[in-house]
């Protein structure tokens, strides 16, 4: 095992393990109200920086896909998806035009460099369907000058403009860019009632008031 899979291993096991049947509740809520719409239930799907697979496991996906560099992911991931532990920035085991979605959550600032997810937005871009689209989130700096860097393991700093623009110059369309969705983190998080999850979905006014992450949407061109 690499030194960077071992530390991978250790910041997370220390994150997450407290939270993790919460934040499989919130995730089948995420989900169920809001992305399964942006994803048809015939989809070929990959989760990329998929974690403990709280999104796959609970997307709605004809095929699923996961890709981590923490070799504890494969543990926690459904049977019916198929992991890959690498380097997102190298070439993936997919053939061009194979994927209708790729999702990825607070997984871009992790990378070491802007270099490093120039290189995967052209793996994203390469797998992908004409048509396909990438759905990313994660933490807007604009809305978190002191506490995006309570994170060990941040180190490219992204808004929903430059993400937005990088796509563009890696020659994906925008089709949806949110500047403030959803809030910050649960870590270290009080554990709310999921019926103010839900009710936060539908109430998009409620965003711009409590949310600190980015929702950028980008299609493959036909």
């Amino acid at each position: 095992m690499s030194e960077n899979a071992q530390e991978l291993q250790r910041i997370y096991r220390q994150r997450f393990h407290a939270t993790s049947a919460y934040r499989n509740r919130v995730w089948q809520v995420l989900t169920r109200l809001f992305f399964n719409r942006w994803i048809p239930a015939g989809a070929v799907v990959l989760d990329l920086g998929c974690g403990y697979g709280e999104f796959i496991n609970h997307i709605e996906a004809r095929q699923k896909y996961a890709m981590d560099l923490n070799p504890d992911a494969s543990q926690h991931l459904a049977p019916a998806v198929r992991f890959f532990e690498q380097d997102c920035s190298v070439t993936w085991p997919l053939p061009e035009n194979s994927l209708d979605t790729v999702f990825t959550s607070n997984f871009f600032e992790h990378l070491p460099d802007k270099e490093c997810l120039k290189r995967t937005l052209r793996q994203i871009f390469r797998c992908l369907k004409p048509g396909g689209r990438l759905i990313a989130m994660g933490p807007n700096i604009k809305y978190l000058p002191g506490l995006y860097w309570d994170f060990f393991d941040h180190h490219t700093i992204l808004t929903e403009a430059s993400l937005g623009e990088v796509l563009e110059m890696e020659g994906f369309v925008l089709q949806q860019v949110t500047p403030r969705f959803l809030p910050y983190t649960l870590v270290n998080a009080p554990e709310y009632p999921l019926f103010l999850l839900r009710l936060y979905l539908a109430l998009p006014w409620l965003w711009p008031l409590k949310g600190r992450q980015f929702l950028v949407i980008a299609a493959k061109p036909h």
